[in-house]
């Protein structure tokens, strides 16, 4: 065999090799370039939305996401819940909700969005020293209230009770109602925690 034979044989080879490894590069860097256009998790902490499905809550059913490293529990309310909200004003501190924080376009008992009042959407955190309040949905639970209990959650940590749109019982430590965060729907199944609902 003559060189010029072996020397094409090897530049071929150099040629395909270097491809090779320039294509490897190539994903290499593109991977974490790809990766980036995600949220990282301190800007998640910082504020991102976060997407969430709903779609599989079942009626009286609560499920916890997280948003700035918070809790934020939605509730899927059934309508019996949604028509009690309105008979309770009188055991409330805020009924009308107007020393709470929430978006302006959360109004009405239900604390919700006009149109989806199923679904209650509010920080996990009591307003009194920021315990997580557990869900207590069970109607007539005997230790908040017997008969008086429509459900709703119960702070733990100091004995704050607030109802199933996130309203502060009066005569506990909370002074506010829940918090609601600023949140949109994407569709009937996915809301984005951290996004205002454009109005119109």
């Amino acid at each position: 065999m003559s060189n010029d034979g072996v020397n094409e044989g090897r530049r071929r080879f150099l040629t395909g090799a270097t491809c090779v490894v320039g294509a490897a590069g190539v994903v290499g860097a593109a991977v974490p370039f790809v990766g980036s256009w995600s949220p990282s998790a301190k800007a998640k902490a910082a504020g991102a939305p976060v997407k969430a499905n709903i779609s599989n809550i079942e009626p009286g059913q609560m499920v916890t996401f997280e948003w700035r490293g918070k809790p934020v529990y939605v509730v899927r309310r059934t309508q019996e819940t949604i028509d009690s909200l309105g008979k309770q004003d009188e055991v409330l501190r805020d009924p009308s909700s107007a020393e709470s924080k929430q978006p302006e376009y959360i109004n009405g008992a239900h604390r919700a969005q006009e149109g989806k009042e199923e679904f209650l959407v509010v920080v996990g955190l009591c307003t009194h020293l920021g315990c997580a309040p557990m869900f207590r949905p069970d109607v007539g639970a005997q230790d908040l209230g017997g008969d008086a209990w429509l459900g709703g959650f119960f702070c733990p940590c100091h004995g704050s009770k607030f109802d199933l749109a996130g309203r502060v019982y009066k005569g506990v430590p909370a002074p506010t109602n829940l918090d609601i965060p600023p949140y949109s729907y994407e569709s009937d199944g996915v809301i984005v925690i951290g996004v205002d609902q454009e109005a119109g």
